[in-house]
Protein backbone atom coordinates (compact mmCIF):
# COMPACT_ATOMS: atom_id res chain seq x y z
CA UNK A 1 0.00 0.00 0.00
CA UNK A 2 0.87 3.70 -0.71
CA UNK A 3 2.55 5.63 2.41
CA UNK A 4 -0.89 7.03 3.50
CA UNK A 5 -2.11 8.62 6.77
CA UNK A 6 -5.45 7.92 8.41
CA UNK A 7 -7.54 8.84 11.21
CA UNK A 8 -9.78 7.20 13.56
CA UNK A 9 -12.06 8.59 16.07
CA UNK A 10 -12.78 5.91 18.65
CA UNK A 11 -9.46 4.29 17.93
CA UNK A 12 -8.14 3.80 21.39
CA UNK A 13 -10.96 0.90 22.00
CA UNK A 14 -13.21 -1.90 20.42
CA UNK A 15 -13.89 -1.62 16.52
CA UNK A 16 -11.23 1.12 16.67
CA UNK A 17 -8.38 -0.46 18.09
CA UNK A 18 -8.52 -2.93 15.52
CA UNK A 19 -8.81 -0.99 12.45
CA UNK A 20 -6.32 1.40 13.71
CA UNK A 21 -3.71 -1.94 14.38
CA UNK A 22 -4.99 -3.44 10.98
CA UNK A 23 -4.23 -0.15 9.33
CA UNK A 24 -0.74 0.29 10.38
CA UNK A 25 0.02 -3.25 9.82
CA UNK A 26 -0.46 -2.44 6.09
CA UNK A 27 1.47 0.58 6.12
CA UNK A 28 -0.33 3.44 7.61
CA UNK A 29 0.26 6.30 9.63
CA UNK A 30 -2.18 5.87 12.27
CA UNK A 31 -3.57 8.84 14.70
CA UNK A 32 -6.00 6.64 16.62
CA UNK A 33 -8.59 9.21 18.66
CA UNK A 34 -10.55 8.61 21.73
CA UNK A 35 -11.73 9.66 24.76
CA UNK A 36 -10.90 7.98 28.31
CA UNK A 37 -7.45 8.46 28.75
CA UNK A 38 -6.64 5.52 30.35
CA UNK A 39 -7.01 3.39 26.98
CA UNK A 40 -3.51 4.17 25.52
CA UNK A 41 -1.58 2.53 27.33
CA UNK A 42 -3.03 -1.01 26.47
CA UNK A 43 -3.45 0.50 22.81
CA UNK A 44 0.57 2.16 23.34
CA UNK A 45 1.02 -1.73 24.41
CA UNK A 46 -0.37 -3.38 21.27
CA UNK A 47 1.15 -0.83 18.97
CA UNK A 48 4.83 -2.12 20.45
CA UNK A 49 4.00 -5.73 20.43
CA UNK A 50 3.64 -5.58 16.71
CA UNK A 51 6.57 -3.30 16.63
CA UNK A 52 4.28 -0.42 15.13
CA UNK A 53 4.83 2.02 17.58
CA UNK A 54 6.33 4.32 15.09
CA UNK A 55 3.33 4.65 12.97
CA UNK A 56 0.62 4.83 16.12
CA UNK A 57 0.04 8.11 17.70
CA UNK A 58 -2.93 8.30 20.31
CA UNK A 59 -4.56 11.35 21.17
CA UNK A 60 -7.43 12.17 23.61
CA UNK A 61 -10.13 14.47 22.58
CA UNK A 62 -13.92 15.16 23.08
CA UNK A 63 -14.93 15.03 19.51
CA UNK A 64 -18.70 16.55 20.07
CA UNK A 65 -16.50 20.06 20.53
CA UNK A 66 -15.91 21.69 17.28
CA UNK A 67 -12.49 23.17 18.57
CA UNK A 68 -11.34 19.62 19.39
CA UNK A 69 -12.38 18.40 16.15
CA UNK A 70 -9.63 21.50 14.70
CA UNK A 71 -7.03 19.98 17.22
CA UNK A 72 -7.47 16.57 16.26
CA UNK A 73 -6.61 17.52 12.47
CA UNK A 74 -4.15 20.02 13.81
CA UNK A 75 -2.10 17.21 15.46
CA UNK A 76 -2.20 14.24 12.53
CA UNK A 77 -0.95 16.75 10.36
CA UNK A 78 1.79 18.01 12.76
CA UNK A 79 2.86 14.64 13.54
CA UNK A 80 2.61 12.77 10.09
CA UNK A 81 2.54 15.64 7.76
CA UNK A 82 -0.72 15.42 5.55
CA UNK A 83 -4.13 13.44 6.03
CA UNK A 84 -5.20 10.93 3.64
CA UNK A 85 -7.62 8.91 5.11
CA UNK A 86 -10.78 9.84 7.84
CA UNK A 87 -12.88 6.57 9.30
CA UNK A 88 -15.59 7.92 11.56
CA UNK A 89 -15.71 5.28 14.12
CA UNK A 90 -16.52 6.90 17.25
CA UNK A 91 -19.89 6.07 19.06
CA UNK A 92 -21.73 6.27 22.14
CA UNK A 93 -23.88 2.99 22.05
CA UNK A 94 -26.62 1.15 24.21
CA UNK A 95 -24.09 1.15 27.13
CA UNK A 96 -24.34 5.14 27.44
CA UNK A 97 -28.22 4.75 26.49
CA UNK A 98 -29.41 2.35 28.30
CA UNK A 99 -26.83 0.45 30.81
CA UNK A 100 -29.69 -1.82 32.14
CA UNK A 101 -31.00 -2.50 28.83
CA UNK A 102 -31.45 -6.46 29.42
CA UNK A 103 -32.48 -5.89 33.35
CA UNK A 104 -35.53 -4.46 32.62
CA UNK A 105 -38.95 -5.71 32.09
CA UNK A 106 -39.57 -3.43 28.73
CA UNK A 107 -37.20 -0.94 26.08
CA UNK A 108 -36.96 2.46 27.16
CA UNK A 109 -39.35 4.25 24.87
CA UNK A 110 -38.27 7.43 23.22
CA UNK A 111 -39.79 10.06 25.43
CA UNK A 112 -38.10 8.00 28.42
CA UNK A 113 -34.68 8.71 27.30
CA UNK A 114 -33.01 12.23 28.51
CA UNK A 115 -31.96 15.52 26.68
CA UNK A 116 -28.87 15.28 27.93
CA UNK A 117 -28.25 11.59 26.04
CA UNK A 118 -30.05 12.09 23.01
CA UNK A 119 -27.30 15.28 22.72
CA UNK A 120 -24.85 13.13 23.26
CA UNK A 121 -25.22 10.52 21.11
CA UNK A 122 -26.26 12.21 18.23
CA UNK A 123 -23.41 15.05 18.47
CA UNK A 124 -20.39 12.02 18.76
CA UNK A 125 -22.57 9.68 16.40
CA UNK A 126 -23.54 12.00 13.63
CA UNK A 127 -22.51 15.79 14.08
CA UNK A 128 -18.77 14.97 15.17
CA UNK A 129 -18.42 12.30 11.79
CA UNK A 130 -20.39 15.26 9.59
CA UNK A 131 -17.46 18.20 11.32
CA UNK A 132 -14.16 15.58 10.61
CA UNK A 133 -15.33 15.40 6.94
CA UNK A 134 -16.45 18.95 6.08
CA UNK A 135 -13.24 19.82 7.54
CA UNK A 136 -11.19 17.29 5.79
CA UNK A 137 -12.85 17.23 2.44
CA UNK A 138 -11.50 20.51 0.82
CA UNK A 139 -7.65 19.29 1.60
CA UNK A 140 -8.43 15.86 0.33
CA UNK A 141 -10.25 17.12 -2.75
CA UNK A 142 -6.87 19.45 -3.33
CA UNK A 143 -5.00 15.99 -3.05
CA UNK A 144 -6.54 14.09 -5.40
CA UNK A 145 -6.81 11.20 -3.42
CA UNK A 146 -8.88 10.61 0.04
CA UNK A 147 -10.92 8.34 1.90
CA UNK A 148 -14.19 9.31 4.00
CA UNK A 149 -15.31 5.63 5.97
CA UNK A 150 -18.52 5.51 8.14
CA UNK A 151 -19.18 3.31 10.51
CA UNK A 152 -22.61 2.78 10.68
CA UNK A 153 -25.11 -0.20 11.48
CA UNK A 154 -27.81 -2.71 9.87
CA UNK A 155 -31.21 -1.06 9.16
CA UNK A 156 -33.12 -4.00 11.94
CA UNK A 157 -30.70 -1.44 14.53
CA UNK A 158 -31.36 1.62 12.99
CA UNK A 159 -35.43 1.08 12.90
CA UNK A 160 -35.62 -1.06 15.86
CA UNK A 161 -38.35 -0.19 18.87
CA UNK A 162 -36.38 0.63 22.12
CA UNK A 163 -33.11 1.66 19.25
CA UNK A 164 -33.37 5.65 20.03
CA UNK A 165 -31.51 7.69 19.67
CA UNK A 166 -28.89 5.15 18.38
CA UNK A 167 -30.57 4.30 15.44
CA UNK A 168 -31.38 7.82 14.24
CA UNK A 169 -28.08 8.96 14.38
CA UNK A 170 -26.55 6.06 12.34
CA UNK A 171 -29.07 6.47 9.76
CA UNK A 172 -28.13 10.15 9.73
CA UNK A 173 -24.59 8.93 8.73
CA UNK A 174 -25.73 6.39 6.88
CA UNK A 175 -28.04 8.65 4.67
CA UNK A 176 -24.72 11.17 4.60
CA UNK A 177 -22.67 8.62 3.21
CA UNK A 178 -24.57 8.55 0.10
CA UNK A 179 -24.70 12.12 -0.27
CA UNK A 180 -20.66 12.76 0.10
CA UNK A 181 -20.16 9.83 -2.35
CA UNK A 182 -22.28 11.98 -4.95
CA UNK A 183 -20.79 15.09 -3.93
CA UNK A 184 -17.43 13.48 -4.24
CA UNK A 185 -17.62 11.86 -7.66
CA UNK A 186 -15.04 12.52 -10.14
CA UNK A 187 -12.84 14.24 -7.15
CA UNK A 188 -10.52 11.40 -6.18
CA UNK A 189 -12.64 11.13 -2.59
CA UNK A 190 -14.71 8.41 -1.82
CA UNK A 191 -17.13 7.68 0.57
CA UNK A 192 -17.74 4.71 1.97
CA UNK A 193 -19.24 2.62 4.65
CA UNK A 194 -17.53 -0.21 6.85
CA UNK A 195 -19.37 -1.84 9.32
CA UNK A 196 -19.71 -5.13 11.66
CA UNK A 197 -22.78 -6.52 9.86
CA UNK A 198 -24.36 -7.72 13.12
CA UNK A 199 -23.68 -7.03 17.09
CA UNK A 200 -19.83 -6.46 17.73
CA UNK A 201 -17.75 -7.79 20.72
CA UNK A 202 -16.57 -4.31 21.70
CA UNK A 203 -17.00 -2.52 24.98
CA UNK A 204 -19.87 -0.84 23.28
CA UNK A 205 -21.94 -3.95 23.53
CA UNK A 206 -23.70 -4.77 26.72
CA UNK A 207 -22.09 -7.15 28.68
CA UNK A 208 -25.27 -9.37 28.76
CA UNK A 209 -25.43 -9.65 25.09
CA UNK A 210 -21.64 -10.18 24.98
CA UNK A 211 -21.66 -13.22 27.37
CA UNK A 212 -24.65 -14.56 25.82
CA UNK A 213 -22.73 -14.46 22.90
CA UNK A 214 -20.01 -16.33 24.18
CA UNK A 215 -22.66 -19.36 25.60
CA UNK A 216 -24.05 -19.78 22.49
CA UNK A 217 -27.40 -18.13 23.65
CA UNK A 218 -27.84 -15.67 20.96
CA UNK A 219 -25.90 -15.08 17.62
CA UNK A 220 -22.25 -14.52 17.37
CA UNK A 221 -21.12 -11.20 17.88
CA UNK A 222 -18.42 -9.95 15.48
CA UNK A 223 -14.96 -10.06 16.37
CA UNK A 224 -13.38 -6.05 15.93
CA UNK A 225 -10.57 -7.65 13.78
CA UNK A 226 -13.22 -9.16 11.37
CA UNK A 227 -13.39 -5.06 10.18
CA UNK A 228 -9.56 -5.03 9.14
CA UNK A 229 -9.94 -7.08 5.87
CA UNK A 230 -13.20 -4.94 4.14
CA UNK A 231 -11.40 -1.69 5.85
CA UNK A 232 -8.13 -2.74 4.06
CA UNK A 233 -10.12 -3.03 0.48
CA UNK A 234 -11.47 0.37 1.01
CA UNK A 235 -8.65 2.34 1.62
CA UNK A 236 -6.37 0.55 -1.66
CA UNK A 237 -6.32 1.94 -4.55
CA UNK A 238 -7.78 -1.15 -6.26
CA UNK A 239 -11.01 0.85 -4.32
CA UNK A 240 -10.75 3.95 -6.48
CA UNK A 241 -13.98 3.73 -8.33
CA UNK A 242 -15.57 2.61 -5.47
CA UNK A 243 -17.67 5.15 -3.81
CA UNK A 244 -21.20 5.25 -2.40
CA UNK A 245 -20.99 1.24 -1.21
CA UNK A 246 -21.57 -0.15 2.04
CA UNK A 247 -19.37 -3.29 3.21
CA UNK A 248 -20.22 -5.38 5.81
CA UNK A 249 -17.62 -7.22 7.85
CA UNK A 250 -19.95 -10.65 9.32
CA UNK A 251 -20.36 -11.23 5.81
CA UNK A 252 -17.00 -10.68 3.68
CA UNK A 253 -15.14 -13.84 3.13
CA UNK A 254 -11.54 -13.56 3.73
CA UNK A 255 -11.14 -16.83 1.39
CA UNK A 256 -11.58 -14.67 -1.98
CA UNK A 257 -9.01 -12.16 -3.21
CA UNK A 258 -10.51 -8.52 -1.27
CA UNK A 259 -11.58 -7.16 -5.33
CA UNK A 260 -13.87 -10.71 -5.51
CA UNK A 261 -15.05 -10.48 -2.01
CA UNK A 262 -15.84 -6.93 -2.33
CA UNK A 263 -18.06 -7.14 -5.09
CA UNK A 264 -19.58 -10.39 -3.39
CA UNK A 265 -20.79 -8.16 -0.04
CA UNK A 266 -21.14 -4.49 -1.44
CA UNK A 267 -24.41 -2.54 -1.68
CA UNK A 268 -25.01 0.62 -2.29
CA UNK A 269 -25.10 3.12 1.14
CA UNK A 270 -28.17 4.48 2.06
CA UNK A 271 -31.84 4.23 1.88
CA UNK A 272 -35.08 3.72 -0.33
CA UNK A 273 -38.25 4.81 0.78
CA UNK A 274 -40.84 2.84 1.00
CA UNK A 275 -43.19 2.25 -1.52
CA UNK A 276 -47.05 3.69 -1.59
CA UNK A 277 -48.87 1.13 0.04
CA UNK A 278 -52.02 1.60 1.99
CA UNK A 279 -53.05 -1.87 2.24
CA UNK A 280 -52.51 -2.19 5.85
CA UNK A 281 -54.09 1.03 6.91
CA UNK A 282 -57.18 0.50 9.28
CA UNK A 283 -60.54 0.31 7.58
Amino acid sequence: MEQRVAIVTGGLRGLGRAMTLGLAQAGVDVLAVGHIAADIPDMQALAAAAGRSDVIACLVADIRNAAECDRIIAVCTERFDRVDILINNAGLTFTTIAPDRFRRTEKYRFWEISDDIVQDVLDTNYVAADRMARRLAPRLVAQGWGRIINVTTKLSTMNMPGGMPYGASKAALEMATEVWAKELAGTGVTANVVNPGAGANTPGMNQEMRDWSREGRVPRLVEPEEMVPPLLFVVSRAADNVNGYRFDANTWDVSLPPEQAARANGVQAGFEMHAQDVSAWPA
